[in-house]
């Protein structure tokens, strides 16, 4: 995925009602908009430097919107509605080697009435269902972490998952690492124990779980390497 204008570097302020984020561009001001609505925990230090997407759109209020930010030497791609976008890139270009190969991609389709899933590919006449979590936490040097809170949502896709699996669908969770330079991946538990008991439950029941890192810059954000699971 390339962003469609050049970023503007700026160094974050804060954030407040979930929306909106202050920002320093050179000796001005600005508020910008946060397409991230989680806790964007270990990221909201005053100073840290960020990166903006300009729009010029009449309609929009706000002439900016947050992607990057830049958080003890690594760059973090905050932008959740961009991971299906980074995901579907990966989709169609064979870059999840457990993925490739797929004839059909559909996003964003319902399971059931409540439930939707990010994708619906088919792969050698089996039908997956692939689920995407956007990840931007870490607390270790090289150990990507998710939930960064506790998510009910999040619980909830899981069991649904499993409930896919009975139906005769095949099923992946996959963890979008949008964090520079990490090694490994696994679920915070002491933020969410019952995310975690949920998601080993599902792996008993044949979730398949993938955790891959982006490759990000100031230009794209790409999925570039498959991280280690780690289940202590």
């Amino acid at each position: 995925m390339e962003f469609s204008k050049p970023l503007v570097k700026g160094k974050f302020i804060r954030r407040y009602k979930r929306f909106f984020t202050d920002v320093k561009i050179k000796n001005e001001i600005v508020t910008a908009h946060c397409p991230n609505t989680g806790s964007m925990k270990g990221l909201l230090d005053e100073g840290n430097e960020v990166y903006l997407l300009p729009n010029n759109d009449p309609k929009k209020k706000l002439k900016y919107g947050l992607e990057i930010i830049k958080t003890r030497k690594n760059l973090v791609g905050i932008n959740t509605h961009k991971a299906n976008r980074i995901t579907q890139h990966a989709l169609e270009n064979n870059l999840i080697k457990e993925l490739k190969n797929s004839s059909h991609i559909k996003p964003e389709v319902f399971f059931n009435k409540k439930t939707r899933f990010d994708f619906l590919i088919e792969k050698k006449n089996q039908k997956i269902f692939v689920e995407v979590k956007n990840v931007t936490l870490f607390r270790s040097k090289k150990i990507a972490e998710f939930p960064d809170a506790v998510t009910e949502r999040g619980s909830k896709h899981l069991i649904t998952l499993i409930d896919a699996i009975k139906k005769g669908y095949k099923c992946y969770l996959l963890f979008l690492v949008q964090i520079q330079n990490m090694e490994k991946f696994k679920i915070a538990k002491d933020i969410d124990t019952e995310y975690y008991n949920n998601y080993l439950i599902a792996k008993k029941a044949g979730v398949n779980f993938l955790a891959y890192r982006c490759d990000i810059d100031t230009k794209k954000i790409f999925i570039d390497k498959k991280l280690k699971i780690i289940d202590d």
